[in-house]
């Protein structure tokens, strides 16, 4: 993935990314977030551009469109991006035992409640 300069947000670079990563066009995606077909490509190039950044509502139909977690396109830590990708492809199973194995590795426990 691309560095993120102050011309091209975070955002944007990550919506681009995920999209080409899942083989769509622009337009595709603004369809299948639910945009009116004679305006989603446009409005997902401004927003591949920084041009603009989508209202969270927007930005979840995106990324439920696109099969991430809406939080990829947020953060700002590569790390971080990386591990929700990966943790979006696992199983509930598998997610509890990673979950387990970051608990143990970081000598934290499980919180009862949020």
């Amino acid at each position: 993935m691309a560095r993120r300069t102050a011309e091209h947000p975070v955002f944007a670079q990550r919506l681009a990314f995920a999209r080409e990563r899942a083989g769509l066009s622009q337009k595709q995606l603004g369809i299948l977030a639910g945009m009116d077909p004679a305006v989603a490509s446009p409005r997902i190039n401004q927003y591949e551009r920084g041009k603009h950044e989508p209202q969270l509502k927007t930005a979840k139909q995106l990324a439920e469109a696109l099969g991430i977690p809406a939080a990829f396109l947020y953060t700002e830590d590569e790390l971080l991006a990386q591990l929700l990708l990966q943790w979006n492809g696992l199983s509930l199973r598998q997610r509890k035992d990673v979950l387990k194995s970051l608990e143990k590795a970081s000598g934290t426990r499980k919180p009862t409640a949020c």
